[in-house]
């Protein structure tokens, strides 16, 4: 697809959620695998299936519902996206990303990035949840490589603080004040869909990975290339190979991070509550 195509069919996507939402929502949010909590925190909520936005990518791995959930969160417009696309699915790039740049285009200036992901870090437990602080890309991959769509960013886009530090204190008063014990680390996107091996954990820590999964990397650098402010949530759903000396069940993954919904929904509540402070 040609720049100006992409750009069209991002352009269409944002002009038919406008028709939807009317104003622009203030925080936008995209959910993990087997994650809804902020689902069950709006109210006056109307949801959209992906299937109706023009080019909107539909995910097709158990645990990503593919819809769109409009509401508030006490006074706050919010924009929730439940379910994404991964790289390891076929998609190019351009799909994985897809989302993140309507939301750009949106006008919406803050987006908070949540997934299921294996503690790498033994000081971590499985259950709970790690607050992105950097990253590491480990996909072969980058969204940005091409030519530059100079309406949406510039060529060269600084990643030196790219989950953004207020909104990581932010988090982590919410949890404090909710009794939340949260960590703070690395994430490390692989390309997947394989489960990383033993030796590949192992390489990975001595990087200084704390958490691993398959997305958000991408997510997270053309937010940064579109100027949104953004933050990551990562719920530790299982130990990653080797860590626990147990294979890796993918139900179990979501089964696990089913039960961080909790968790993850009383942080986001009392984020929000706090969100002008």
């Amino acid at each position: 697809m040609s720049t100006n195509a992409r750009y069209e069919a991002v352009e269409r996507a944002k002009n038919y959620l406008i028709d939807k939402i009317g104003s622009i929502p203030e925080v936008a949010i995209v959910m993990g695998s087997g994650l809804s909590a902020v689902d069950e925190i709006l109210s006056g909520a109307t949801r959209i299936h992906y299937v109706a936005i023009p080019h909107f990518p539909v995910p097709r791995v158990i645990g990503h519902r593919g819809q769109v959930v409009i509401g508030k969160v006490n006074s706050m417009p919010v924009i929730v996206f439940e379910g994404r696309v991964h790289y390891y699915e076929g998609n190019t790039m351009d799909e994985v990303t897809f989302c993140t740049r309507v939301i750009g285009r949106l006008g919406v200036k803050n987006l908070i990035l949540t997934n299921a992901s294996g503690a790498i870090n033994p000081m971590f437990a499985r259950g709970r949840i790690m607050i992105i602080a950097d990253h590491l890309n480990m996909l072969g991959a980058n969204p940005l490589n091409g030519p530059n769509e100079d309406r949406w960013g510039p060529r060269f886009v600084d990643q030196t603080e790219v989950y953004d530090s207020g909104l990581r204190l932010k988090l982590k008063q919410a949890g404090e004040y909710c009794g939340i014990q949260l960590c703070e680390g690395i994430y490390a996107a692989m390309a997947g869909p394989t489960y990383e091996t033993p030796a590949e954990i192992r390489y990975l820590r001595t990087l200084g990975a704390d958490a691993v999964g398959m997305s958000t990397v991408p997510e997270a650098i053309v937010a940064r290339h579109m100027g949104i402010r953004l933050a990551g949530l990562s719920m530790l759903a299982n130990l990653a190979a080797g860590v626990s000396g147990k294979p890796i069940n993918h139900d179990e993954v979501l089964e696990a991070a089913a039960h961080l919904n909790a968790d993850l929904g009383m942080l986001l509540q009392r984020f929000f509550e706090t969100y002008d402070q």
